[in-house]
């Protein structure tokens, strides 16, 4: 390494400029570029034209420094790309410089933009290294250019005379530049772009489209109509005080199409129509059934209502998008269903956030004050729990701790969640008393009062500061500029913790981003805030312990911090809780069911949750989840539908392989629920829905495991036979029609065969993974690689001590932390860097021959090394699965009987996988 400055001896430029001239392509990332410094280089420029040696140069709009007058002439040269990062939210201020060459990269890193004081004047420190081309360090720059260039815009025409109109008009003024009319899809956008337009190519005629609140729902099914180009739209929302907003983000990214509104007070005659649900039902008999050839359903949850229904049974549209954050079953049928279980995009609060959809947030976890005792209250009391809170020494407790963190913003814009309505009433008289203007909503006011509430709180000028509320605000209500939650109530439920800090996420003009205060008792049950925050980050109990112990560092766009006091109380207790136990399931069972408004839940109830609850649990602890609903529930309907032998064992088979890793057995099983037989051409054509592309290898294959030819004698009497196979064809047999004559018993099967389904598209997508059909960081088990390689012989004998064989593919099944106890806790498995780890074959296994030597030398067999790793094989008495690293290759190996190999990964592990498999508590 060598530290570059600007001296009488040398300076940046001599560095830049000898290493441009020497390469064999070179790659910029500068938050600045001037045409100072650009005038510096156009003769190497101009040589490495000549030479073909290719550049790619990424600058910024940041602070507007960047000079047309640069881009211009660097546009000029045909071997260099250029590229702008245009995002006015986020601050670019990189600056690296990368040349490569044969068998390494030199790269400068440091402070250095692209102009001429920074070549030679200015104070500047930069760091040169040198890299091998397959170093951690390297790699790790380039994806990080990559994922940024993948993100910034082309510079062209159109976007050099935008920011050239705008720097002429803000002139040395610092206001963020953001190229007018250039609205692109974010990546998670693009994702559901893709997925839409492969179910209409497969001749879909609906999807839903779920996401959390703030995260772009509006912008996607516009820029989906854009790709559509339908001549006449509707856009149909359940509330007025959003159709203005869904319309403006049209009009911002089409001009093609007038827009116009139909509600109470105005009826448009216009393209593109946005409607209210209430107007609609009255109307919608004025439109013909086709009129519209694309219809969006804003707030889609609520499809199954009588308003909703005559409507959408009246129109006939080509496509049918529904928006919502809350797939919850309505009384009627599942939203999954309407939309014929066909999943857009399924967006979660993490996601959000990760990929800055939504506003950061900055958590600060405070120990409620000392004389809060919650060691005799019953949390689900509610008078007794409010009679607790209600009390004038926490009142000045909270207001201290809201001024001393402060908010973002000119004004303070507050929701505080309370646990009653008397609660929500004593906390605006008792603030209004210290002088801070507030007020408090319930259930028992109407909308009209709500939004008029809501509009003196997102008013600059107006002095309401505070609304106090109960569950009216944890969905559903869009309040863009809140800048600050109150958690003023113990959380009881991780799903309602998310939704209130939801509420605040949305971003605004002027919000860089959203304090959240929770007031943390010592109720026990204070971890399920750290259930709640880290969502599907959770592997196991030790990850949840370190996020707290590292302050969920692995958050991105979120800052969180608890006391001491919090932080100590949590680990506590998630040290003493066992999530396995039939108590703790039974609680979270009943919290579920709470939320769904004391619906008893299905198994597609649990999809949108599955960060928090998950039913395989449920379905873990009992064998099945209508043997857990069983114990749980009172109604003795559940006892009688257990007494049905061939119903459990259909319900054991099919729940028993959840999570599914293939979809091809579920959609055929779903098939031949509404028919009587099935082929391989006609349910390829089928499952031609849920793939990019089918193999009929593998149909064969599912068509084989279905009729049970891979099960072993245990397997063959412990589940029912739900198929036969003759001449190449499935046929249900009598016990499987018979279990479908009950409609109660038909829907519980097709309840799992959905969940299957769905949770599978949420995991897989559509993409196609070869053979073996594996994805990178995925959850597996053993037997799950024997139907994925489609292995033609019994299953369960596809078992072994960590290694398994299929032709050339070798299975390395690796457990980090031994039982000290067990035979295999001398082989000791290791982690050097996020490639490198060491790995101690099979006892038999010698470098000199047979699978040891294959081992040694993979790449000279053709062997694929295949990788699964878990840090612990139980936790709380439960097995855990392996997560699939991809592959490896053999860099180093010793001994015999065992061998002791390092292996190197093919995927360098992220920071927080390779922190997962190596910290230390």
């Amino acid at each position: 390494m060598k530290l570059i400055t600007n001296n009488q001896n040398s300076n940046f430029y001599q560095h830049i400029s000898s290493l441009l001239k020497e390469c064999d392509s070179f790659i910029f990332n500068v938050a600045f570029i001037n045409f100072s410094g650009v005038q510096l280089l156009l003769d190497i420029f101009k040589q490495l034209d000549k030479k073909g040696i290719k550049g790619k140069i990424l600058s910024s709009t940041y602070l507007n420094f960047t000079e047309v007058k640069a881009l211009e002439k660097l546009k000029e040269f045909k071997n260099i790309e250029l590229k702008i990062y245009d995002n006015s939210e986020i601050g670019f201020h990189a600056k690296a410089y990368i040349f490569e060459f044969k068998d390494e990269y030199k790269i400068i890193l440091g402070s250095s933009n692209l102009t001429s004081s920074a070549f030679k004047k200015n104070i500047e420190w930069n760091l040169k290294t040198i890299q091998k081309k397959d170093e951690e360090f390297a790699n790790e720059i380039l994806n990080e250019f990559n994922q940024l260039w993948q993100q910034s815009t082309m510079v062209d025409e159109t976007f050099l005379n935008s920011y050239k109109d705008y720097k002429k008009q803000i002139q040395n003024s610092f206001k963020s530049f953001s190229s007018k009319k250039q609205i692109f899809a974010n990546s998670m956008q693009e994702e559901a772009l893709v997925k839409l337009n492969f179910l209409r190519k497969k001749g879909e005629t609906k999807a839903l489209a779920i996401a959390a609140t703030g995260s772009g729902k509006t912008h996607l099914s516009a820029l989906d109509v854009k790709a559509f180009k339908p001549k006449k739209i509707l856009f149909i929302v359940h509330r007025e005080n959003i159709l203005l907003k869904a319309k403006q983000s049209f009009e911002s990214l089409i001009s093609d199409f007038s827009c116009g509104l139909f509600t109470g007070n105005k009826k448009e005659n216009s393209d593109y129509l946005f409607a209210t649900i209430q107007t609609l039902s009255t109307y919608y008999k004025n439109f013909k059934k086709d009129e519209f050839e694309y219809i969006i359903v804003d707030e889609a949850h609520h499809i199954a209502s009588p308003s909703y229904e005559k409507v959408m049974d009246y129109f006939n549209p080509k496509f049918l998008l529904g928006l919502t954050a809350t797939p919850n079953r309505m009384d009627k049928t599942s939203i999954y269903e309407i939309f014929d279980e066909n999943i857009a995009c399924d967006i979660r609060l993490n996601d959000a956030l990760e990929f800055n959809l939504i506003s950061p947030f900055h958590y600060f976890g405070i120990s409620d004050i000392n004389t809060i005792d919650y060691s005799n209250i019953n949390l689900n009391d509610i008078q007794s729990l409010a009679k607790l809170l209600m009390v004038n020494s926490r009142v000045d407790f909270i207001i201290e701790k809201m001024n001393f963190y402060g908010y973002s913003g000119e004004k303070r814009k507050v929701l505080g969640f309370c646990v009653s309505k008397e609660h929500a009433k004593f906390m605006s008289e008792e603030f209004n008393k210290k002088g801070i203007n507030s007020t408090y909503l319930t259930s028992n006011d109407n909308i009209l009062h709500r939004e008029k509430i809501i509009e003196r709180l997102e008013d600059e000028k107006d002095s309401l500061e505070v609304i106090f509320s109960i569950d009216i605000f944890n969905e559903g209500v869009d309040i863009p500029s809140i800048n600050t939650c109150l958690m003023l109530r113990p959380t009881n439920s991780p799903i309602v913790f998310t939704q209130q800090l939801g509420r605040g996420l949305r971003k605004a003009k002027g919000k860089e981003f959203l304090t959240l205060l929770d007031f943390i008792g010592n109720h026990n049950r204070a971890y399920l805030i750290a259930i709640a925050l880290n969502g599907n980050r959770i592997i196991d109990k030790e990850s949840i312990k370190f996020s707290i112990l590292n302050d969920f560092a692995n958050m991105k766009n979120a800052h969180i911090l608890m006391d001491e006091i919090s932080k100590n109380r949590v680990l506590e207790q998630i040290n003493k809780e066992n999530f396995n136990t039939s108590k703790y399931l039974k609680e979270q069972y009943y919290e579920f069911k709470a939320n769904l408004g004391n619906k008893i839940p299905i198994l597609v109830d649990y999809i949108n949750f599955d960060e928090f609850i998950s039913p395989l649990n449920f379905i873990s602890d009992s064998k099945s989840y209508i043997e857990f609903l069983k114990k749980v529930e009172i109604d003795e309907s559940f006892k009688l539908l257990c007494d049905d032998e061939n119903f459990l064992k259909a319900s054991r088979f099919l729940q028993g392989l959840l999570p599914i890793k293939r979809v091809y057995e579920f959609v055929i099983l779903k098939y031949l629920i509404s028919n009587e037989s099935c082929d391989i051409e006609n349910i390829s054509k089928f499952i031609n829905k849920y793939l990019e592309k089918v193999s009929k290898k593998t149909i064969e294959h599912a068509f084989s495991f279905l009729n049970q030819e891979y099960f072993d004698s245990a397997q063959i009497s412990r589940f029912l036979k739900l198929v036969e196979l003759k001449d190449k064809k499935l046929f249900k047999t009598k016990e499987f029609e018979e279990i479908l004559k009950d409609k109660r018993k038909k829907e519980f099967i097709e309840d799992s065969l959905n969940y299957g389904i769905l949770s599978y598209e949420e995991s897989f997508g559509i993409k196609d993974y070869g053979m073996p059909f594996l994805k990178l960081y995925e959850k597996y088990n053993m037997l799950n690689i024997a139907q994925l390689c489609n292995f033609n012989k019994i299953h369960s004998s596809f078992r072994g001590s960590g290694f398994l064989k299929f032709n050339n593919d070798f299975f390395l099944f690796i457990t980090l932390e031994k039982d000290k106890y067990s035979k295999a806790s001398k082989y000791i498995n290791t982690f050097f860097d996020k490639q490198h780890f060491s790995y101690v074959s099979k006892p038999s296994h010698s470098q000199e021959k047979g699978d040891g030597q294959r081992l040694c030398d993979n790449k000279k067999y053709g062997v694929k090394l295949h990788i699964f790793i878990r840090k612990f094989s139980h936790v709380d008495k439960k097995v855990q699965p392996f997560i699939y690293l991809g592959l490896a290759n053999c860099v180093e190996y010793k001994e015999n009987k065992p061998i002791k190999t390092v292996l190197k990964l093919e995927n360098s592990l992220s920071d927080n996988l390779y922190c997962e498999f190596t910290k230390i508590l």
